[in-house]
């Protein structure tokens, strides 16, 4: 790894861009710093995909995982939605937020897609297409080629190309560049462990940029379909946004200096680090709902009585979409709006949903306990 060369910048017309070099090669990794962080890595990641096999019902629990990426992972990018909102129905969304709940509801989508697609379809430029497509449906980026490699000239910073922080490759050199990075997935003699091809292969897809935009969620995203076509995690329970958004300025620059130094190195450590510290998060989160059912199934709704069979069926319900409205309630439990109601309050008293709008009509509850769980 201490020969690594990220690239070089050729001129083009007035500017000059960056040229990756080819990433689809054999590396001899045997840096002792970093060996015991990639020990550790690899040791959190097991311990994250068995807890994940073992948690029961752990795919509704994805649910909130998957929510809390596509807002945080939005969030970097510049759109505002919360967690809670993301779960509200589009007319319960303030007009002039639609467009920031759209984006992370495509998200969503593009997410589950991506990892329900990956047992039909090979990890690869088509499946990542696939989710760009669905990511700009619709919103303020659906007239930047959704779907399709760019072929025009981009940048990052700056108000034009002439005072950019970064100026990917040029257009013609995408598709080969992604060539060689998807070759680079699927080739399993490089002599890299999985967690660090995970890392060079978002350095290599941010640095090539092959959208006009989107760029940023579709390499996030790929982190996490790669742990899941590598085998190194079963379920999609590891999500990096949250630590590069609370790092950014650190990402940004660990990423500047692989291309102006060709500084691997400190890449690599860094998501290493991230991948230790987002595993014991989850496995930490995990714990906490497992926790928090256990106590609301074995104590508080216990004291319901007859409307215990009923109150079973919200809870379970709550654990899978953690905001509610009475009409469900009613629909879920298969009793009357007015019994509804009287289950609703019951679940207000022993703590277990609050009401989140203030309104005296079209109210809406919120299982915060589970939210704060993420948060």
């Amino acid at each position: 790894m201490k020969s690594f060369k990220s690239g070089t910048y050729i001129q083009a017309l007035d500017y000059k861009a960056f040229k990756p070099e080819s990433i689809n090669k054999s590396y001899h990794f045997d840096d002792k710093e970093l060996l015991p962080l990639l020990e550790k890595a690899n040791l959190k990641l097991g311990e994250l995909n068995a807890f994940s096999e073992l948690v029961p019902d752990v795919d509704h629990f994805i649910r909130l995982h998957v929510l809390k990426e596509a807002t945080v992972s939005s969030k970097i990018e510049g759109t505002q939605t919360n967690m809670e909102e993301a779960l509200l129905q589009e007319e319960e969304i303030q007009p002039e937020k639609r467009d920031d709940w759209r984006e992370v509801n495509n998200y969503i989508h593009a997410l589950n897609n991506s990892v329900e697609q990956l047992n039909k379809l090979p990890l690869s430029s088509r499946l990542l297409k696939t989710a760009h497509k669905t990511l700009l449906s619709g919103v303020r980026g659906k007239h930047k080629l959704p779907g399709d490699f760019r072929k025009s000239q981009n940048w990052i910073g700056g108000a034009s190309i002439k005072d950019a922080a970064f100026i990917p490759p040029v257009w013609q050199d995408v598709e080969p560049l992604i060539s060689d990075l998807e070759k680079f997935l699927h080739n399993n003699d490089t002599g890299l462990p999985h967690v660090l091809k995970a890392a060079i292969a978002h350095y290599q897809f941010e640095t090539i940029h092959p959208f006009l935009d989107g760029n940023g969620r579709i390499g996030r995203l790929l982190i996490t379909l790669y742990f899941i076509h590598a085998g190194i995690l079963q379920k999609p329970v590891l999500y990096l946004s949250d630590f590069f958004e609370r790092n950014r300025s650190h990402y940004y620059d660990n990423l500047t200096a692989v291309r102006t130094r060709h500084d691997i190195r400190q890449w690599l450590k860094f998501f290493l680090v991230g991948v230790i510290e987002t595993s014991d998060k989850a496995i930490a989160g995990l714990k906490s709902i497992i926790k928090l059912k256990q106590e609301c199934e074995t104590k508080r709704i216990t004291s319901l009585g007859k409307k215990m069979p009923k109150a079973q069926l919200l809870l379970q319900h709550l654990f899978t979409s953690p905001v509610v409205r009475p009409e469900e309630v009613a629909k879920i439990t298969s009793q009357s709006l007015v019994s509804s109601y009287k289950l609703i309050e019951n679940f207000e008293r022993l703590n277990i949903l609050k009401e989140m709008t203030g309104n005296q009509r079209n109210r809406i509850y919120i299982f915060n306990e589970y939210f704060d769980v993420f948060k």
